[in-house]
């Protein structure tokens, strides 16, 4: 596990996570297409 943390400006690394609809999604499907926001819930199910 990398600990390390992004700067500012700098690109978040690419990866792959479920839905609440159980689709995966990939960060990298919205590169360079639209603003986004993640916000990690801890406990949500």
């Amino acid at each position: 596990m990398n600990s390390s943390l992004i700067t500012p400006g700098e690109l978040a690394p690419d990866f792959e996570l479920e839905d609440t609809n159980g689709n995966h999604i990939r960060l990298s499907s919205f590169r360079g297409n639209k603003n986004i926001v993640l916000a990690f819930l801890r406990g949500f199910t």
